[in-house]
Protein backbone atom coordinates (compact mmCIF):
# COMPACT_ATOMS: atom_id res chain seq x y z
CA UNK A 1 0.00 0.00 0.00
CA UNK A 2 1.42 3.36 -1.04
CA UNK A 3 2.00 6.04 1.55
CA UNK A 4 0.92 9.61 0.95
CA UNK A 5 4.20 11.48 1.37
CA UNK A 6 2.47 14.84 1.85
CA UNK A 7 0.49 13.51 4.81
CA UNK A 8 3.73 12.19 6.28
CA UNK A 9 5.45 15.53 5.60
CA UNK A 10 2.66 17.35 7.42
CA UNK A 11 3.09 14.99 10.37
CA UNK A 12 6.84 15.71 10.34
CA UNK A 13 6.17 19.45 10.28
CA UNK A 14 3.92 19.08 13.31
CA UNK A 15 6.56 17.01 15.10
CA UNK A 16 9.21 19.65 14.36
CA UNK A 17 6.98 22.38 15.81
CA UNK A 18 6.58 20.30 19.00
CA UNK A 19 10.27 19.40 19.24
CA UNK A 20 12.48 20.64 22.04
CA UNK A 21 14.84 22.19 19.48
CA UNK A 22 12.11 24.25 17.82
CA UNK A 23 10.43 25.19 21.09
CA UNK A 24 13.75 26.43 22.46
CA UNK A 25 14.49 28.31 19.23
CA UNK A 26 11.10 30.04 19.34
CA UNK A 27 11.56 31.02 22.99
CA UNK A 28 14.99 32.51 22.23
CA UNK A 29 13.66 34.28 19.12
CA UNK A 30 10.78 35.77 21.12
CA UNK A 31 13.19 36.84 23.89
CA UNK A 32 15.42 38.66 21.41
CA UNK A 33 12.45 40.34 19.74
CA UNK A 34 11.04 41.54 23.06
CA UNK A 35 14.34 43.23 23.98
CA UNK A 36 14.73 46.43 21.91
CA UNK A 37 18.53 46.48 22.18
CA UNK A 38 18.92 42.83 21.24
CA UNK A 39 16.36 43.15 18.44
CA UNK A 40 18.20 46.09 16.88
CA UNK A 41 21.59 44.40 17.04
CA UNK A 42 20.18 41.14 15.69
CA UNK A 43 18.32 42.82 12.81
CA UNK A 44 21.45 44.76 11.87
CA UNK A 45 23.49 41.54 11.93
CA UNK A 46 20.93 39.73 9.74
CA UNK A 47 20.79 42.62 7.27
CA UNK A 48 24.57 42.65 6.93
CA UNK A 49 24.63 38.86 6.48
CA UNK A 50 21.92 38.98 3.81
CA UNK A 51 23.61 41.86 2.01
CA UNK A 52 26.96 40.06 1.89
CA UNK A 53 25.33 36.79 0.77
CA UNK A 54 23.47 38.64 -2.00
CA UNK A 55 26.69 40.26 -3.20
CA UNK A 56 28.45 36.90 -3.13
CA UNK A 57 25.66 35.23 -5.13
CA UNK A 58 25.77 38.06 -7.68
CA UNK A 59 29.53 37.68 -8.03
CA UNK A 60 30.12 41.16 -6.63
CA UNK A 61 33.26 41.95 -4.69
CA UNK A 62 32.95 42.48 -0.95
CA UNK A 63 35.02 45.42 0.27
CA UNK A 64 37.41 45.30 3.21
CA UNK A 65 35.19 47.88 4.93
CA UNK A 66 32.17 45.59 4.61
CA UNK A 67 34.16 42.65 5.99
CA UNK A 68 35.29 44.74 8.97
CA UNK A 69 31.73 45.97 9.60
CA UNK A 70 30.47 42.37 9.51
CA UNK A 71 33.19 41.26 11.95
CA UNK A 72 32.39 44.09 14.39
CA UNK A 73 28.69 43.29 14.24
CA UNK A 74 29.42 39.58 14.74
CA UNK A 75 31.43 40.44 17.86
CA UNK A 76 28.54 42.51 19.20
CA UNK A 77 26.17 39.64 18.54
CA UNK A 78 28.40 37.11 20.30
CA UNK A 79 28.73 39.37 23.33
CA UNK A 80 24.97 39.84 23.73
CA UNK A 81 23.72 37.00 25.92
CA UNK A 82 20.20 36.78 24.43
CA UNK A 83 21.44 36.80 20.85
CA UNK A 84 24.20 34.29 21.63
CA UNK A 85 21.56 31.94 23.07
CA UNK A 86 19.38 32.43 19.99
CA UNK A 87 22.29 31.60 17.71
CA UNK A 88 23.05 28.46 19.73
CA UNK A 89 19.40 27.42 19.38
CA UNK A 90 19.57 28.13 15.62
CA UNK A 91 22.66 25.93 15.37
CA UNK A 92 20.93 23.04 17.21
CA UNK A 93 17.87 23.38 14.96
CA UNK A 94 20.08 23.43 11.88
CA UNK A 95 21.83 20.25 13.02
CA UNK A 96 18.44 18.60 13.59
CA UNK A 97 17.30 19.58 10.08
CA UNK A 98 20.56 18.17 8.63
CA UNK A 99 19.98 14.87 10.44
CA UNK A 100 16.37 14.75 9.21
CA UNK A 101 17.58 15.42 5.68
CA UNK A 102 19.99 12.47 5.92
CA UNK A 103 17.10 10.21 6.99
CA UNK A 104 14.84 11.54 4.22
CA UNK A 105 17.51 11.07 1.55
CA UNK A 106 18.53 7.57 2.68
CA UNK A 107 16.21 5.66 0.26
CA UNK A 108 17.62 7.58 -2.72
CA UNK A 109 21.19 7.15 -1.57
CA UNK A 110 20.61 3.42 -1.14
CA UNK A 111 18.92 3.17 -4.54
CA UNK A 112 21.62 5.02 -6.42
CA UNK A 113 24.35 3.40 -4.35
CA UNK A 114 22.95 -0.02 -5.35
CA UNK A 115 22.86 1.07 -8.99
CA UNK A 116 26.51 2.18 -8.84
CA UNK A 117 27.52 -1.11 -7.22
CA UNK A 118 25.73 -3.07 -9.97
CA UNK A 119 27.56 -1.09 -12.66
CA UNK A 120 31.01 -1.92 -11.28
Amino acid sequence: MAVNLFDQANELESAIRKSEEFTNLKEMYDAVNSDESAKGIFENFRNIQLSLQQKQMNGEEISQEEVEQAQKTAQLVQQHELIAKLMEAEQRMSMTIQELNKVIMKPLEELYGAMENNEQ
